[in-house]
């Protein structure tokens, strides 16, 4: 009979990578929550709310940059990452395309500065904020998760999460330290991509081969429909910031941040859960279909045990949360999070079915249709909703989007039969 350690043995590397990305999640998450009560209370709601409307803006830069790597990178490392030739070219055609798109990005934004009124006012601020760009670009974050081997930076994470939050309480002591924030979140971001690598480079003896552009076409053509989906779910998520700030004061997306960074926050863990099985899945589909629907029915309880929990914590104490953590000043917050609340439950489902069991099996273009799809619906719900209802428009229409969304993945798994086990062992 098989003792406890012999049964978790296939699972092992999993493990591994869930308990290290969770150290991570806790790093990202846990620190900017520690600090928000004291961030939203020096800087105020109108500060708070113009450094999230720029990162909201720079994020669009964020995305063109990673071109949908961080999924489309992870499964073809998670392919081949026994094979350190091919693993070379992939990292080095992956990472060549990102810095490529970093330096024709930052001349956009240049431009934009230069030529556009309403970001040259604060282009300080943009260009700070542009460091997140150059931070993600350069960590390979895409590389550890396809290896599962989140265990090598997440040292690293933590310690520089830990000595930049330490920074914030130091520095930060008025409204007009608002750019001084910035500054420390970004270079500590740049500092997380440059130690990333470094280590990826030398910790699993990757070399840098220049490509050649026929593999940069490949690796473009192999992200782009996940490309495509990551422009649509940015439309309905990081952009709800961005767009209600062309229609609203720096107050209200003040308000309309904080209480989506709490949401954001509470529904970590459901980052992890996800980011930590789609590697693996990707190696399940192609060993067992039989594994594969197994394992994911157990995901689904999982996931959706925790989305329901998590959306009930935050509808039923969301006044207490927010008096807590974000002061008198931030009361309409409240009201925002309640509406939110049920986001975390919505995406436990819509992952699973869309992400983790979609994309392993090869629907990438249905993914997009039906992701690009709901952006279109959500860009037309936020022009109707938001100039009349502002923040409230805003969380209204999110919630609208997400159901629809999962909606979608869940009817399309269930048409297509793919939960149903197969001969294949």
């Amino acid at each position: 009979m098989l003792n406890l350690s012999e049964k978790l043995k296939p699972y092992r590397s999993l493990i591994q990578s869930f308990t290290s990305l969770s150290i991570l999640q806790i790093a990202n998450y846990l620190f900017p929550l520690i600090v928000l009560p004291y961030v939203v209370r020096v800087l105020g709601p109108a500060k708070y709310g113009l450094i999230n409307f720029a990162a909201a803006f720079i994020a669009y830069f964020s995305l063109i940059c990673d071109y949908g790597f961080s999924l489309s990178g992870t499964k073809a490392v998670a392919q081949i990452r026994d094979d350190k030739i091919k693993l070379s070219r992939t990292f080095s055609v992956i990472l060549s395309i990102k810095l490529i798109f970093l330096v024709i990005t930052f001349l956009v934004l240049i431009l934009m500065l230069i030529t556009i009124p309403f970001f040259n006012k604060n282009w300080d601020l943009y260009l700070l904020s542009y460091g997140f760009v150059v931070g993600s670009v350069l960590f390979p974050n895409w590389f550890y998760q396809g290896m599962e081997q989140m265990k090598y930076i997440t040292i690293i994470q933590v310690l520089i999460r830990c000595i930049s939050t330490i920074l914030i309480f130091v520095l930060i002591k008025a409204e007009s330290d608002f750019l001084l924030l910035v500054l420390l979140n970004s270079s500590a971001q740049i500092l997380i991509g440059m130690l990333g690598q470094l280590t990826a480079l030398y910790k699993f003896n990757i070399r840098f081969l220049f490509p050649e552009m026929n593999e940069i076409i490949f690796q473009l053509k192999e992200g782009w429909n996940i490309f495509q989906s990551m422009i649509a779910i940015n439309i309905y998520t990081t952009s709800n910031t961005f767009i209600l700030g062309l229609f609203a004061s720096e107050t209200v997306v003040g308000y309309f941040a904080a209480a989506d960074k709490i949401r954001a926050a509470f529904s970590g863990i459901q980052s992890v859960v996800s980011q930590s099985v789609f590697p693996y899945l990707n190696s399940l589909v192609q060993e067992s279909h039989a594994k594969f629907v197994r394992f994911i029915k157990s995901l689904i309880k999982l996931q959706t045990g925790l989305g329901f929990s998590i959306s009930i914590l935050l509808f039923v104490f969301a006044r207490q949360i927010t008096s807590v953590l974000l002061g008198e000043n931030f009361v309409i917050s409240a009201d925002i999070l309640k509406i939110i609340a049920v986001i975390p439950f919505l995406i436990s489902l819509s992952n699973v079915f869309g992400i983790q069991i979609m994309l392993p099996l090869g629907y990438d273009k249905s993914f997009n249709r039906i992701i690009s799809i709901a952006a279109v619906l959500h860009f037309i719900f936020l022009l109707v909703l938001v100039p009349h209802y502002f923040a409230i428009g805003t969380a209204i229409s999110v919630v609208i989007t997400e159901t629809i969304v999962t909606f979608m993945t869940v009817l399309f798994v269930l048409r297509k039969n793919t939960l149903v086990i197969r001969n294949d062992g």
